[in-house]
């Protein structure tokens, strides 16, 4: 049985389903409005799978004036509207109400402008993460934030919950690579915050959008930073025997003043089943960090001699640099496989705490130990470098109370990462997995402003309900109507 509540839906909107979908239907063009079981069925979860909840319908728009219809036509008869990217958020983001309609963006997926010049690209939000890349990477350019499920998820889904990826270390996440936003607030409104330069004027609105995972309004355009493709870059290998002394080694990194690209972590568990899915050639160790650089050859080999240093005196049991660009390709292929190869052994729930890296050693020996007293195994695997930790707990959905005690697990994992001074999300967002923890990190008084900044967007509480707030807190704000 899973522990986390779901909101009781709202029996009079139910009653109205027929009369939503007409409006609905009555509102859109054909082919945009889903309401048939079957298809809805599609819909009922996230990556989450361990909650499900079918929607009243599903909406897929194709322009940014058919979500404003969409959204005018669900204000006007208080129905609650949840915005959905790809579908690959791990923290509920995206999961629907009985009484609420999924608007998804897949078919807003058109390149818009590229200006390589002032170097941005200007993309509709149902892009994939990949595919901004691959618009660009002909002409020597990329975009940086690169989660794992890159190939997957959508643009949408990145803003909403300011995602990162394995070289966010250098070149930040979401918030760090957005320049501007098309939005359709609750009402319908179409609104621009941003554009095609670094910083804007006024209040940085922008700044409170990315992140806000889909509570404040539906993003349907995104300008996006693109970069140059660095000279070169060059992965090394550094296996230990001891998840701590990983942490350590990581910590002493940063401590150097160095600057990888990336500083990527894996334990033995995670280590095995994903040499076996990918072929990497990874080493037989307890923990394995990726450590990237980039720059000229001169650059990358002054940077790695540093490394290595700092490395062996920790006494590795492995250190290997690749020495080619296949190698390299290789590399990344089995740490970018790692969810798809551990969910191959068994159901887990990927959790995505922060800590300060000097606190690495001491957590990984906590999780450690926290794994005998629940009785289930953990595989870590993360972004070492920030300190934004992906343990996955793995557990057995068939099995009664397995998914009880995994996710008992994963909350005190993730308050021990405020405790230690970092927080409960680093990239996948609150959703409704950390929803009924943001009490350990946030004060009545600081849950009241973040609420309050909805309150002006959303004044009916209609987007993306049961999600981010106590679900006791944000039902008593919903009925209210707002502040």
């Amino acid at each position: 049985m899973a522990t986390i509540k779901m909101p009781i839906p709202d029996q009079d909107v139910i009653d109205r389903r027929d009369d939503i979908v007409g409006a609905l239907l009555a509102a859109l063009p054909d082919g945009i409005v889903i309401s048939d079981d079957a298809q809805t069925l599609a819909y009922e979860c996230d990556a989450l799978s361990a909650y499900r909840c079918k929607p009243l319908a599903v909406v897929l728009p194709r322009s940014t004036q058919e979500v404003a219809a969409t959204l005018k036509t669900c204000h006007e008869l208080g129905v609650s509207v949840v915005a959905r990217g790809a579908g690959t958020s791990l923290a509920g983001g995206s999961l629907p109400t009985a009484d609420s309609i999924i608007l998804g963006t897949a078919r807003l997926n058109k390149t818009l402008e590229i200006d390589l010049a002032n170097r941005f690209i200007r993309v509709e939000s149902g892009v994939t993460n990949l595919s901004v890349t691959g618009a660009v990477d002909a002409d020597g350019f990329f975009y940086a934030p690169d989660p794992s499920s890159q190939l997957a998820c959508a643009i949408a889904g990145n803003i909403a919950m300011n995602s990162g990826g394995a070289h966010c270390l250098k070149y930040g996440v979401t918030t760090n690579n957005l320049l501007g936003v098309k939005m359709v607030l609750a009402d319908g409104e179409i609104i621009e915050l941003g554009g095609a330069h670094l910083d804007a004027g006024g209040y940085d609105l922008l700044g409170l959008i990315c992140g806000s995972e889909g509570q404040l309004g539906i993003v349907t355009e995104a300008t996006l930073r693109i970069l140059p493709k660095p000279e070169g870059a060059r992965p090394v290998l550094i296996g230990f025997d001891s998840p701590e002394v990983a942490g350590t080694c990581v910590a002493d990194i940063i401590r150097a003043g160095i600057l990888p690209v990336a500083i990527e972590y894996m334990d033995r568990l995670c280590i095995q089943e994903t040499d076996k899915f990918s072929g990497a050639g990874y080493p037989n160790v307890e923990a394995l960090l990726i450590v990237e650089v980039e720059g000229s050859e001169s650059e990358i080999q002054a940077q790695l001699e540093k490394i290595t240093a700092i490395a062996r005196k920790l006494d590795p049991a492995e250190l290997r640099q690749s020495t080619s660009e296949e190698e390299s390709a290789l590399i990344w292929k089995g740490r970018k496989s790692a969810f798809g190869a551990m969910g191959q052994i068994n159901d887990y729930i990927c959790l995505d705490g922060t800590v300060p890296v000097s606190q690495l050693a001491h957590v990984l020996g906590r999780i450690g130990e926290m794994s005998k007293q629940y009785g289930l195994d953990v595989a870590n695997v993360f972004h070492a470098g920030d300190g934004n930790m992906h343990p996955l707990i793995l557990y057995d959905a068939n099995k009664p109370g397995d998914l009880d005690i995994a996710e008992k697990f994963g909350a005190d994992i993730l308050r021990l990462c405020v405790e230690v001074g970092g927080c409960l999300t680093g990239e996948h967002g609150v959703g409704i997995e950390k929803r009924d923890l943001m009490g350990e990190q946030f004060s009545p008084a600081d849950m009241e402003i973040q609420m309050s900044v909805k309150d002006c967007f959303d004044p009916q509480w209609l987007l993306n309900p049961a999600k981010v707030y106590p679900l006791d807190i944000s039902e008593k704000r919903r009925e209210g109507g707002g502040q």
